[in-house]
């Protein structure tokens, strides 16, 4: 197959750019909105260019990573977020070929006190939120077929990430206050490039939701914890604060755990622990 691969500038498009070296018996295409070494230019929301890209190219997948993903902007850009995260998909959906498309925990109200599952009604409290379940809609309209992944709390070796910023202020600072009161789980990118490359590559094509982030939950302030832990840093004391006392621009979802029964299940596979993943993108960072 030939497989487009939108938003490879970016962290997950990074990392599916590093799996598929080990993934040859397709041909990828690496695109995003700026040109780079390994990438070419494409802007998913021009209907034209994405058409004239997958017909010379004879493109039969495409698996968009390309994502408006910052929480406060998009509440000041709605139009752009939404021309982005849900008109885009239309462009994506309408090329008579299949889809998966990474979507996110925040279609999700954060009230909830039990993984959310595919089937749970859907009640997003912010713009990014809305715009990316618009774009699910708007995909699974114009691509029956199509894959969606919602996944949570994703972090990389590659781009800016919570990870990251903790690793730099640790060692900026000798105090450090972190949310103790938002429960998720941190997804290394890696792990859902791989659970990507697993859709791809399975026998049978199952269409539909599913959720994907590595197994088990913490909250921000025992993710800080840990990731100064594997980095070796010890000279900045992080405390606990809530949600209240950080003072978000926009709202956080207080509880996003997804339940990945469905994906387990469909596709045979087992998923890592999160302290698994985040050694490895310590390991990858060479902290």
């Amino acid at each position: 197959m030939n497989i487009l691969i939108t938003g490879s500038n970016g962290q997950l498009g990074n990392e599916m750019r590093m799996a598929s070296q080990s993934h040859t018996k397709h041909s990828y295409f690496f695109t995003d909105i700026v040109e780079s070494e390994g990438v070419q230019k494409l802007d998913i929301t021009d209907k034209t260019a994405v058409s004239d890209f997958v017909e010379r190219n004879r493109i039969d997948l495409i698996v968009n990573c390309a994502a408006y993903t910052n929480v406060d902007k998009a509440e000041e850009d709605e139009a752009t977020a939404l021309k982005i995260n849900a008109e885009a998909l239309g462009v994506l959906g309408n090329q008579g070929i299949h889809v998966i498309h990474v979507s996110t925990d925040y279609v999700f109200s954060g009230d909830e006190h039990i993984p959310c599952r595919e089937s749970d009604p859907v009640a997003p409290r912010t713009v990014y939120g809305r715009t990316k379940y618009e774009g699910e809609k708007i995909l699974l309209a114009s691509c029956p077929e199509a894959v969606i992944l919602r996944t949570a709390w994703l972090y990389s070796s590659f781009g800016n990430n919570f990870v990251k910023t903790m690793i730099r202020l640790g060692n900026e600072r000798d105090r450090l206050g972190v949310v103790f009161d938002q429960i998720g789980t941190p997804t290394y990118a890696a792990d859902l490039a791989k659970a990507i490359f697993t859709v791809i590559e399975n026998p049978s094509w199952h269409p539909g939701i599913y959720h994907f982030t590595n197994e088990g939950v913490c909250s921000w302030y025992d993710f800080t914890i840990a990731i100064h832990e594997l980095a070796g840093i010890t000279q900045c004391h992080v405390s606990p604060i809530s949600s209240e006392e950080y003072q978000y621009k926009t709202p956080r979802p207080h509880y996003s755990v997804l339940d990945k029964s469905k994906f387990k299940q469909t596709f045979g596979v087992e998923i890592p622990h999160w302290m698994d993943g985040l050694r490895r993108c310590i390991h990858a960072l060479n902290c």
